[in-house]
């Protein structure tokens, strides 16, 4: 018996969603590995004094590579407008893949850190990028999921990061492991033969009938043409974001952003070296960042459902006091075993706060206001991004690493209290289904 016209539509559909999946979650991975490889090899460095490194000066190069990021994310429309989104993808890939190698082969630690801001700026571009490819070609009814499992493959690199830190360290040298880093380049042809063109971009650039062609021969959603906004049209939203009462509402969504991603980053850098600080070996500091990973992992496949059911405003408060609690307990030396459960639930609940504050920005924001919203409340969160690595390295360098800990946990009760009074003081009821390409291209 023959398959039916509209199965067969179906299968294809279906293959095609993973072939761009599996291009994309690779390539994220890459930009994971990428992200974390200096967290992971930084105690490597301190205890060498490679470059003649220092505390702050280690919090430095962590922040150069978040400002990359910052940079990366605030360009990355404009560019993938410009030359597509398939070629950005490619050109973040090779970025950060060439700026590894730069930093393997550095003699300095100036040219150390330009590599590292080179990197930042391809990693920052290539998440919101790759989300926006899913999301075009994911299964009808099922672009949720799909981005699901693509946010998944940054925490793999995370974990993926720590191993190869631990297996070369020490019997080929720190340089080996950013030139793991570099292998991603080879991935970059593969990416710009097999991976196919976005619809959206597609039919943005008026090549309606190749979007057309490609949609219904793959059986997935042709997106709807987007008119184009003015500059005057973009400010007049955000100018929108402070009219009224509403700036006191802004002001405590962006307050929280900064607190939430001050601790994304700030704990990702730091977390293997104020381990070792604590008085862990090398290899157990490390195994640590692959525990975390997973509890991210686990975090972001929990989130989403804790949110639909109790709320995106209550279980963003309640994440960032549950994260503040574990981080704060990371400080304490505890058995390996106690210290590995704290370590998984921190992961669980810190990588996913964020995501959090999205979902309630988006809920509590009106339809023609919520990209504005959402978007600027991820802009300004990026800048705690820069910060975190940065205050890390002063702590360290002033002799109080041991409130390492204590000052990120500080951060999430910010966090907590700011979010938890903008969702008290917010009357608005926004619509409940919140597009998840909003919730995580955003972070």
């Amino acid at each position: 018996m023959s398959s039916s016209p509209s199965a067969t539509a179906s299968a294809r559909g279906t293959r095609l969603a993973k072939l761009v999946v599996g291009l994309c979650w690779l390539a994220v991975l890459f930009d994971g590995l990428d992200m974390f490889i200096y967290g992971s090899v930084l105690p490597h460095l301190l205890a060498t004094k490679t470059f003649g490194l220092t505390a702050d000066q280690a919090g430095d190069l962590g922040s150069y590579a978040t400002f990359g990021m910052l940079v990366g994310a605030l360009t990355a429309g404009t560019v993938a407008d410009r030359i597509g989104r398939k070629k950005l993808m490619v050109v973040c890939v090779t970025l950060f893949s060439l700026a590894s190698g730069l930093c393997a082969v550095a003699g300095s630690v100036e040219v150390f850190g330009l590599g590292r801001t080179l990197a930042g700026v391809g990693l920052g571009g290539l998440l919101p990028t790759a989300i926006s490819m899913v999301s075009d070609y994911a299964p009808r009814g099922r672009a949720a999921i799909t981005i699901g499992v693509l946010m998944t493959a940054h925490h793999a690199g995370g974990i993926l990061s720590a191993y190869v830190a631990k297996w070369l360290i020490d019997p080929v040298g720190w340089r080996a492991a950013f030139w793991v880093c570099v292998l991603p380049l080879l991935f970059a042809p593969v990416l710009a033969k097999m991976l196919p063109e976005s619809l959206s971009f597609l039919v943005a650039k008026g090549r309606t009938a190749e979007a057309a062609a490609l949609a219904e021969k793959y059986d997935v959603e042709l997106p709807a043409a987007a008119g184009k906004k003015s500059a005057a049209d973009r400010w007049d939203a955000l100018v929108g974001l402070f009219r009224g009462g509403e700036w006191l509402q802004t002001l405590l969504y962006w307050f929280a952003s900064f607190g939430g991603l001050l601790l994304v980053y700030g704990v990702a850098t730091w977390l293997p070296t104020l381990m070792r600080a604590e008085g862990y070996e090398l290899a157990d500091a490390l195994t640590f960042v692959v525990v975390f990973n997973i509890g991210g992992i686990v975090g972001m496949l929990v989130a989403g459902r804790a949110a639909d059911r109790f709320g995106a405003p209550r279980i963003s408060a309640l994440w960032f006091a549950l994260t503040a609690v574990g981080v704060f307990l990371l400080g304490v030396h505890m058995n390996q075993t106690l210290t590995m459960v704290i370590v998984f639930l921190t992961g669980v609940f810190l990588n996913s706060a964020q995501t959090m504050i999205y979902a309630t920005v988006s809920i509590r924001s009106t339809p023609d206001s919520r990209a504005t919203a959402v978007g600027w409340t991820s802009g300004m969160g990026r800048f705690g991004a820069v910060f975190g690595p940065w205050l890390g390295g002063q702590l360290l360098a002033a002799g109080n690493g041991d409130w390492g800990f204590t000052a990120f946990a500080i951060t999430g009760v910010w966090s907590m209290v700011f979010i938890g009074v903008a969702a008290l003081r917010s009357a608005k009821q926004g619509a409940q289904n919140v597009s998840e390409q909003e919730l995580v291209g955003s972070h």
